[in-house]
């Protein structure tokens, strides 16, 4: 007698529950923007070229749930992301990606026009690039007589409570950028993400 043909190997296997879930983020995504979606909706659509095929939802509520917002998320060390269950280096590598994505963009808008020139400015600018970092971090903003933005700077960074200064090497490499103003940062990782700053003009 001829075995049974096993039906269920040429049956096409049936679509993962959460395509469906998927398709109608990208549609809210879409036809209503990212405001319609709150920080774990759009951690789930972030994660989705990471994890294809896996459901999203649950890792992204857990990482909301244990590092606070969606800026948080993404600019978590990578060591703290590594204690998390369900997350490997491709979803790792897909948050870092976004954070250096937010970090270039938030420069590319500070260097295409007068962007430093209110402290609410500063603030958001310098937020997007430090203030989730786990050290501390001591960053120059070399300005011109417009307050438009030469270049930005890490000079020293150092341990989560601490990091040196060395005023000759900083009036050096303003003099090197011909700099009319300097606006000196440093974070505090025990508190983040608060940002300390300084603002320095000079002729």
């Amino acid at each position: 007698m001829p075995a049974k043909a096993d039906h269920d190997k040429t049956k096409p296997e049936d679509a993962p529950h959460y395509h469906g879930h998927r398709e109608r983020l990208r549609e809210r995504f879409h036809s209503a923007g990212a405001d319609a979606l709150s920080d774990y909706e759009l951690l789930e659509m972030a994660l989705f070229p990471a994890l294809p095929r896996r459901d999203t939802k649950p890792l992204a509520k857990t990482l909301i749930k244990i590092f606070g917002s969606f800026a948080e998320v993404v600019h978590a060390p990578v060591a703290r992301l590594r204690e998390i269950d369900g997350i490997g280096e491709s979803a790792i590598h897909q948050l870092k990606l976004i954070a250096a994505a937010a970090h270039r963009v938030a420069k590319g808008e500070v260097n295409s026009r007068n962007a430093l020139s209110s402290w609410n400015e500063v603030i958001d600018y310098c937020r997007t690039s430090m203030a989730f970092a786990d050290k501390e971090q001591f960053r120059l903003l070399f300005l011109d007589k417009r307050n438009q933005l030469i270049a930005d700077e890490v000079q020293q960074t150092g341990t989560v409570d601490h990091t040196p200064v060395y005023p000759r090497e900083v009036i050096k490499r303003a003099l090197e950028l011909s700099a009319t103003a300097l606006i000196l940062v440093h974070n505090h990782p025990t508190t983040h993400p608060m940002i300390t700053l300084d603002h320095v003009q000079y002729r």
